[in-house]
């Protein structure tokens, strides 16, 4: 498994695509609050047929080390330095959630590392409701339980959901809550209109986390940004509709000569 330095903890991530990179784009997929790489598998698996495609593993998530962070510029500088011991430039940040957070606020600091932003499940304020961390401290697995119940469109199958729950069990709880105090404190929407890159904007219609209503704020802020709002999915969008999402991500590249 590869993994790289940053601030002398080893982050991990995984990779598909032509090496050396090629005259495309790589793309950088970024998973949100307690999340890990395993969100995106299908995503590099279309994307990587063609470009580089990394997802990787925040500080404190999956198989990275360190401790997390409760603020999105933190997160930022890892993405920074991570980018710059591969020697990646001109990147197409996939970000997903809090991952769409850290998308927003690269592309407003150093739009010049970026060629285009991918934002799904996401939006410019990232609230979190008071009751989710004190449920963090008395009673983390219900809590955590709750939360997948809500990032699935409704209806969905209950082993699914409690895949979802396992899955972020497995990051520390100082971790997730570090996480939500990161997005709980995000508010780009003011600077949000600022953004010049290319951006996708993508969200479920059935988003009970960050529902549609995000998505288009974003779209009328961002000039020239374009909506997919998908149907009959969830916040989790990019694993309930996978061919859906690859192919948007595609076609937007395509459409972009990326």
């Amino acid at each position: 498994m590869p993994y790289v330095q940053v601030r002398s903890a080893p982050i991990h991530f995984i990779e598909q695509g032509p090496t050396p990179v090629g005259h495309l784009p790589p793309i950088l997929f970024l998973h949100g609050a307690g999340g890990s790489h395993q969100v995106w598998l299908q995503q590099l698996r279309v994307l990587g047929r063609r470009r580089k495609a990394i997802a990787i593993d925040l500080p404190g998530h999956g198989g990275s080390e360190g401790g997390g962070a409760d603020r999105i510029d933190v997160y930022c500088d890892a993405i920074k330095i991570f980018l710059t011991v591969l020697g990646l430039d001109r990147t197409v940040l996939v970000g997903h959630s809090m991952g769409g957070a850290i998308a927003q606020r690269l592309a407003l600091v150093d739009p010049g590392l970026f060629a285009a932003i991918v934002l799904i499940g996401t939006g410019a304020r990232l609230r979190v409701r008071p009751q989710i961390f004190a449920g963090l401290h008395d009673d983390t697995e219900r809590t955590v339980e709750l939360m997948a119940s809500w990032g699935r469109a409704p209806g969905s199958p209950a082993e699914l959901l409690k895949q979802d729950a396992d899955a972020m069990l497995r990051t520390p709880v100082s971790v997730i809550e570090g996480d939500f105090r990161a997005c709980d404190a995000f508010d780009v929407m003011e600077q949000v209109k600022v953004i010049t890159l290319p951006t996708l904007v993508i969200c479920g219609t059935d988003d009970l986390m960050t529902p549609p209503k995000y998505a288009e704020y974003l779209h009328r802020q961002i000039n020239g940004s374009q909506l997919l709002l998908i149907p009959s999915a969830g916040h989790m969008v990019m694993i309930e509709k996978p061919d859906e999402v690859s192919e948007a991500i595609e076609a937007f590249l395509d459409r972009l000569g990326c």
